[in-house]
């Protein structure tokens, strides 16, 4: 009897599996913001190439653009104030850029949490104190560090400046952007909590003249974050290039010092 029970449930088993293999399956539904994202745009920049270098009227305006439209959500807390001199402000302009910010400290008197102006050697500080008090501030969204961003994000100079002028395009029909997020498609899930953080042309006024377009705002702040996360850009290519210059002098060197010694040894 067991065996039968047995038999009986093993036979309902493999009908089960029969059946389920053999019925026609409904098409997969397709992800359609894996079809409405779109790739970055691909960019030339002053940096790129082997002898690639910054353009230092380009990033002091990217600068300006963080300070006057990103800093207010987004921080660069690996940066120091004293940083900026190798992107061409002055030791007093930098000292006058750092009294614009407070850093936290310790009353000396009481040991109690205080506020001081910062000074050159201290990093940027957060616009928010905690995470609990960004995400109340931005519709419970989250908004990153940007002094890694470059190198966190594929593609990451083009990826941004693809992000930050990727706004105001309609959805197609039949996509659902819910309240509170906007519709960006080269965001990876198309639909992003962070508003359009470059709205129109003359945002900011370049103390050096250069036309504020919202393209040519996105390329400063976006090559000025490059810098961020990778200030010793410069160094390593200069590194790089002396490295195989050398090496190739080398490889000659032992090509002709091979030659010389076993000269007049062949048959």
């Amino acid at each position: 009897m067991v065996r039968l029970v047995g038999f009986a449930a093993g036979l309902f088993f493999v009908v089960v599996l029969l059946v389920s293999a053999l019925l026609p399956r409904e098409a997969p539904t397709p992800d359609m913001a894996k079809q409405l994202h779109k790739y970055p745009h691909e960019i030339s920049w002053h940096q790129d190439g082997p002898f690639g270098t910054f353009d230092r009227a380009q990033l002091q305006r990217g600068f300006q653009v963080y300070k006057e439209v990103c800093s207010a959500c987004h921080g660069i807390k690996r940066v120091a104030f004293r940083n900026l001199q190798d992107i061409g402000f002055s030791e007093a302009e930098v000292k006058a850029i750092a009294k614009g910010y407070e850093v936290d400290t310790l009353d000396p008197a009481t040991g109690e949490p205080a506020k001081r102006p910062a000074i050159p050697s201290d990093r940027f500080p957060p616009p928010f104190p905690n995470e609990i008090a960004a995400r109340a501030a931005n519709n419970n969204a989250y908004p990153p560090d940007l002094s890694l961003i470059v190198k966190a994000r594929h593609d990451g100079l083009d990826y941004l400046h693809s992000l930050t002028t990727g706004y105001g395009k309609e959805p197609p029909k039949g996509w659902a952007v819910p309240e509170g997020l906007y519709y960006n498609p080269y965001f990876h899930s198309v639909n992003i909590a962070m508003p359009p953080p470059l709205v129109a042309d003359d945002q900011v006024t370049y103390a050096d003249g250069t036309k504020a377009t919202i393209d040519q705002m996105s390329r400063d702040v976006s090559a000025f974050l490059h810098w961020a996360a990778e200030p010793e850009l410069e160094r390593r290519k200069q590194a790089g290039v002396i490295t195989i210059v050398f090496l190739s002098i080398l490889s000659l060197l032992a090509f002709l010092t091979y030659r010389r010694v076993w000269a007049g040894t062949a048959h």
